[in-house]
């Protein structure tokens, strides 16, 4: 009955990490979506829900405390609630990162673009993609499913230096391009980044599975 109960919890504890994944998917595609759009009030409206995921990320780690110190799980489990306290991090800061990008949209609002947003957002695509997978693969427990997110990490890094490579010479043409460029520059930065913290969730997932510990993000990079 007691591993019954702890199994009850566990299935309850993924599915608030999935409600959290899943707001944050939101967060992303909203955040890139105002900048594209110019659009302010889905900007504010992607600072006010940050909140959420950090009450999420609160409660689920509250729970977890709890099911260490009362069910004292062993092994596998234990490797999983470790796993889950290590994705809500990822996930909350993949959720600052959506934020800073939703306050780089407001702050460029009134600005005519000095090129056309074409990279930014298929970088934003990918990084979604990336997170849908690692969840995925984390829900249902699937090591090859996790191990596919090093070909879309090698693609985000390629988008990433191209993007960069081009602001770089709009600064060089022209340096009042200077502040925007380098604000656009962090933007791609932050969904470089989202993409690193999905591998990060990949690599907690042939954690639980297997008990091995991986660096996606050093493998992308072979």
């Amino acid at each position: 009955m007691a591993n019954n109960s702890l199994q009850n919890e566990l299935g309850r504890l993924r599915e608030d990490l999935l409600k959290m994944g899943r707001l944050l998917q939101q967060q992303v595609y909203n955040a890139v979506k105002a900048l594209v759009d110019k659009d302010l009030e889905l900007a504010r409206q992607v600072i006010e829900n940050d909140d959420l995921i950090d009450d999420l990320e609160l409660d689920i780690e509250k729970r977890s405390l709890g099911l260490i110190a009362l069910k004292q799980p062993l092994a596998r489990d234990l490797r999983l609630i470790a796993s889950i306290f290590r994705i809500i991090i990822d996930i909350e800061r993949m959720a600052d990162h959506a934020e800073d990008i939703a306050q780089i949209a407001q702050d460029l609002h009134e600005q005519a673009y000095i090129k056309p947003l074409i990279d930014i957002p298929r970088m934003a695509v990918i990084a979604q993609n990336m997170l849908e997978i690692a969840l995925k693969s984390f829900i249902e427990e699937n090591c090859d499913l996790a191990m596919s997110l090093v070909s879309f990490e090698k693609e985000l890094d390629g988008l990433y230096e191209q993007v960069f490579n081009e602001l770089l010479l709009y600064m060089m043409r022209d340096q009042r391009n200077i502040p925007q460029a380098t604000a656009l520059l962090l933007v791609a930065g932050h969904l470089e980044r989202i993409g690193d913290h999905a591998t990060n969730i990949a690599e907690m997932v042939v954690y639980v599975v297997d008990g091995k510990r991986i660096d996606l993000n050093r493998i992308s990079r072979v």
